[in-house]
């Protein structure tokens, strides 16, 4: 059956698919011989840290905190900004999966090439902000930012 079978293909496309897998595999080879890789590249500096709590609201929204005062640094009104909200629902699923609570809370760093870091000690998760653009990005940001007179962003 598998002569048939191989008789009714085109000649054509099997060399194709023959060309790409071995393509494939000289590259991969080949990143592998040269030490070229997509491991990401060692972080820069700290230049800031803010410990946040992320607090559900009755009405769908949610408060966000400055984890050492307890002040209130932003409110985000219920069905809005939907990349915070899926960012700190996975991290919080990871919490629940692993028995862990909201005792802890997340560390946002600020880097010296402004790249933007959001870690949670807890589970040692970790979500490069950048990856998902300037704008998604700058949601987080404006939680770094010091307000006036608030010495609670650690500078380094």
């Amino acid at each position: 059956m598998s002569a048939s079978l191989t008789a009714k293909l085109p000649a054509l496309p099997l060399a194709a698919l023959g060309a790409l897998v071995l393509a494939c595999v000289l590259s991969v080879g080949a990143v592998r011989l040269t030490g070229l890789s997509a491991r990401q590249q060692p972080d820069a500096a700290t230049l800031s840290t803010r410990l946040l709590r992320f607090e559900d609201a009755a009405d769908g929204g949610i408060a966000v905190r400055d984890a050492r005062t307890g002040a209130l640094l932003d409110t985000v009104a219920p069905g809005t900004n939907g990349f915070l909200r899926s960012t700190m629902r996975g991290l919080v699923r990871e919490r629940k999966r692993q028995g862990l609570g909201p005792e802890q809370p997340f560390e946002l760093l600020g880097r010296a090439d402004g790249r933007l870091t959001l870690v949670d000690p807890g589970t040692g998760r970790r979500i490069d902000l950048e990856s998902f653009g300037p704008s998604n990005a700058a949601v987080f940001a404006r939680l770094l930012a010091p307000t006036p007179g608030d010495p609670h962003v650690a500078q380094r």
